[in-house]
């Protein structure tokens, strides 16, 4: 992740889960019901706490019980949580208004006409902004829009007309029924009588004037992502926000509009016992589990694992967020070519020893299995390192290929990196000196396993789910290892269900496992699986971040000492297939992220011009009328 991607992945972190429609609802009450008693002065505290929730709570109900239906009968995707936490948040707004108005009426000499004022200021501006939430969430027209944003203002307004008395101004006659519906000021608080219904006019000309600056506004802020990305920022907004917000997968949709078409390997190595069984398969798509959560191909490792006959050991492979799949559902297509492939897979009784090679910073481990097939990863550890992009992973492999292999999987370590921090940080693109290191580095060491001796191959497994859950940087696959051994040597490979690791911590894990179990040093290599499951609410989530390294240290050697002990003849195999899936396509993801942080940066200033403009014009038409 670049140091853009991170920053828009970030702005997660403001945004929760939206609570229960029914907890909204009885929020929006009790705070009606605190206001009513500060804002009304009857002769009981009872009877101001119910003025207020049927003054001010009244619309926030009738907008959280009805704005979803008619959205719904509009064609939209409002929830009743979105809605209702919507309508609260707009009650808050038009109480602090009123709180702060009513302050300066009365440190000044401008009374309880200024309030009023304000009040219908406040209801305008809650129109405005439901109007922007429901073009953001349904993508319906501005017209079809309106009708359901306007459900609180307009609850709002026709309690004013009925208890202020306004109708006693337009109709004077009317019978019994007709006053008990429409005009009923004996029955409110004498502060409403003031009210006329120049008032009420004025609101409905003020909610058109901010619905369309709103509207203005939105079009100028969206105007990039259409010219450059073809698509609405609006979109990704509905999307990021529903995801966040409700685990909705509307932001999938967003990103098949920008998906391109892209053929991945997906390789398999296939350790079996000799009666048949499947001990443990390594599954390598070439594909980026990202972007996040478990939209597209976030949780990708917990899907392969799920589809393994034996213990699954799904490493993170040679590709960056341009990779990601755009919806989770291409995930079945891996799948479906990780089968192939291990029913393609030939098996052989002999294995090499593992072999370590150098170059720069890359360090490669590797071992050989029958005749010319490999299973290899890299890690620039100790320095710091992200993602490999897609191109230089596969020249690394065909390098490895020319050298004298044949089917290769290559992973990446993915095991130290410091984050966002710093100019560098770490991604292996083509033409950089890592690359290089890299490519040349698989070619070394396909050489050297092209050339090695082989011999009867054990190996022994181990896994724990471990207590640690996805906001502690660990996700459902826990920790796996599995050890092989090969002419008297024995290598430790673990696999952790995160995305990479702080600094240090793949040494620390290494130099345990050398101490404690006695394995050579060159021997042991510690591996992420990259999973976003991890990075829901959080663009940084290393493993070692949150968790107690001491007690990982622990898991890790417990896990050796059982996979050690567990080691049986075996035979192995290595098969590749292709899949045709949709992913990100170049660029796309900084192009996303770049639009998303610029118009944020960009919005923002905006937005505070247009908001100082809209209250200078505002106040203008007060001072008028």
């Amino acid at each position: 992740m670049t140091e853009t991607q991170g920053d828009l992945a970030a702005l997660s972190r403001f945004i929760f889960r939206a609570p229960n429609w029914y907890v909204s609802v009885g929020f929006s009450l009790l705070v009606a019901a605190l206001a009513g008693i500060g804002a009304f002065d009857a002769s009981y505290i009872l009877e101001d706490a119910w003025q207020g929730v049927f003054y001010i709570g009244l619309p926030t109900v009738a907008a959280s019980l009805l704005t979803t239906p008619v959205d719904r009968w509009l064609d939209g995707q409002l929830t009743y949580n979105r809605s209702s936490l919507l309508a609260l948040c707009c009650e808050l707004i038009v109480i602090a208004l009123l709180a702060v108005a009513s302050v300066i009426a009365v440190l000044t000499s401008l009374g309880q006409n200024f309030v009023f004022d304000v009040l219908i200021a406040a209801l305008a501006l809650i129109f405005a902004l439901r109007l922007l939430v429901v073009l953001a969430v349904s993508r319906n027209s501005l017209p079809l829009a309106a009708i359901p944003a306007s459900i609180q203002t307009a609850t709002a307004g026709l309690l004013l007309f009925v208890y202020s008395g306004a109708m006693r101004y337009v109709y004077q006659g009317g019978g019994p029924l007709f006053t008990a519906l429409l005009s009923r000021p004996q029955s409110a608080p004498s502060r409403l009588l003031l009210i006329t219904p120049d008032d009420l006019l004025l609101l409905v000309g003020m909610s058109a004037l901010y619905a369309l600056v709103a509207y203005g506004f939105v079009r100028t802020v969206d105007r990039p992502w259409r010219q450059s990305l073809g698509v609405s920022g609006l979109d990704f907004l509905r999307g990021f926000i529903g995801h966040i917000a409700e685990g909705s997968r509307e932001l999938e949709d967003f990103f098949e509009q920008i998906g391109e078409d892209a053929i991945v390997p997906v390789t398999v190595l296939s350790l079996r016992r000799p009666d048949g069984d499947e001990k443990a398969r390594f599954v390598l798509p070439m594909i980026h589990p990202g972007p996040m959560g478990e939209i597209g191909g976030g949780n990708l490792p917990q899907r392969i694992a799920e589809t393994a006959d034996g213990l699954a050991f799904p490493p993170h492979a040679t590709a960056g967020h341009d990779f990601n799949l755009v919806t989770e559902r291409e995930v079945d297509t891996l799948v479906d070519a990780a089968e192939r492939a291990a029913a393609n897979v030939e098996y052989t009784r002999d294995a090499t020893r593992s072999t370590r090679v150098q170059r720069g910073d890359a360090s490669l481990i590797g071992q050989g299995f029958g005749d010319d097939d490999a299973f290899m990863a890299v890690t620039f550890a100790p320095a710091f390192a992200d993602d490999i992009e897609y191109a230089v992973g596969l020249a690394a492999a065909a390098e490895a290929r020319c050298a004298g292999l044949g089917d290769v999987l290559l992973a990446d370590a993915h095991n130290s990196n410091n984050g966002l921090q710093g100019e560098d940080l770490g991604h292996v693109v083509p033409g950089s000196h890592r690359s290089f290191n890299l490519i040349e580095g698989a070619g070394d060491l396909g050489e050297a396993l092209a050339d090695a001796d082989t011999a009867p191959l054990e190996l022994g497994t181990a896994w724990d789910r471990t207590v640690w859950t996805p906001t502690e940087g660990i996700g459902p696959l826990g920790v796996r290892v599995a050890v092989t051994a090969v002419d008297g040597q024995r290598t430790c490979y673990v696999l952790v269900d995160g995305n990479n690791m702080e600094p240090g911590l793949r040494d620390a894990l290494v130099d345990a496992l050398v101490d404690a179990h006695g394995f050579a040093r060159d021997a042991v290599e510690i591996m992420t699986t990259d999973t976003h499951i991890v990075n829901t609410v959080k663009s940084e989530n290393q493993v070692g971040d949150a968790l107690d390294q001491d007690a990982l240290r622990d898991v890790v050697l417990d896990l050796a000492g059982d996979a050690a002990a567990d080691r049986e003849p075996v035979e192995a195999g290595v098969a590749t297939e292709h899949a045709e899936v949709t992913v990100f396509g170049n660029d796309r993801t900084e192009t996303l992220a770049s639009h998303a942080n610029a118009v944020i940066a960009l919005g923002s200033v905006l937005g505070a011009v247009v908001v100082a403009v809209t209250v200078l014009i505002s106040a203008l038409i007060f001072f008028l009328t």
